[in-house]
């Protein structure tokens, strides 16, 4: 075992929310043949050694927050440094929401506040399909093709997309979006019906996905790899 103030190569964090099973099974697939030793940890100082970091989630936005704000904010602290440090940080789905300041799902409930903007609740829509008139059903489930966005933060998406095909499929679970106040961030964007749904954002050292690479199959497992080979 390392000692607690050593480097750790890549750590998934912990915040006690879905199940983490999913996520290192597609990271140690993903990661063979690299040299990278993947962890889950829960605690602060282990996280603020790593020299990339997965935020995973299913849940929450409360939950997460209050995981956040545990311990005097230790965990939060942490990965604010780990972003201010320019190390590599991917969010999936909670872990993209979290980076936002505030959630409709938890008024009052704080997230890192790393990207201006709030995560909104997806409206329903009547869609015509066959003459039929029908509700999209909230939470949106199931597979869909990101468009990754001409511009920086598209491109960069983009190139970490290039093994997984030609419009790749993508798995969502979700009943919110993230809705930065700068749309520049936006790398791809989803559609489910009528709506455009948020996808991913990057910025900088940041990536994070609405959708979960590691629930995607060969699409997610090419994300995942080409991601950590990433350099910022």
């Amino acid at each position: 075992m390392s000692a607690p103030h050593e480097w750790r190569e890549l750590v998934v964090v912990d915040l006690g929310l879905g199940n983490l099973r999913s996520v290192e099974r597609a990271v140690l697939a993903a990661s063979e043949g690299l040299g990278v030793a993947p962890e889950t940890s829960a605690q602060a100082d282990v996280v603020a050694r790593a020299k990339r970091l997965i935020v995973p989630g299913q849940g929450a936005f409360r939950d997460g927050a209050a995981a956040l704000a545990a311990n005097g904010g230790a965990l939060a602290q942490a990965i604010r440094a780990h972003l201010a440090g320019g190390r590599p940080y991917l969010g999936i789905c909670l872990g993209l929401q979290l980076l936002l300041e505030e959630s409709d799902e938890a008024p009052g409930a704080r997230g890192l506040g790393e990207i201006a903007g709030r995560v909104v609740r997806l409206a329903p829509e009547t869609v015509v399909e066959g003459g039929l008139a029908r509700r999209l059903k909230v939470p949106h489930i199931g597979w869909n093709q990101p468009e990754c966005l001409p511009g920086r933060a598209g491109d960069e998406l983009g190139s970490l997309l290039a093994d997984a095909g030609e419009a790749p499929w993508f798995y969502f679970v979700h009943s919110y979006q993230a809705m930065p106040d700068d749309p520049t961030l936006v790398a791809a964007t989803a559609s489910y019906g009528c709506l455009e749904i948020t996808a991913a954002i990057v910025r900088d050292n940041l990536i994070a996905t609405q959708f979960h690479p590691e629930k995607s199959q060969k699409a997610g497992l090419s994300l995942l790899r080409r991601w950590l080979a990433y350099r910022p």
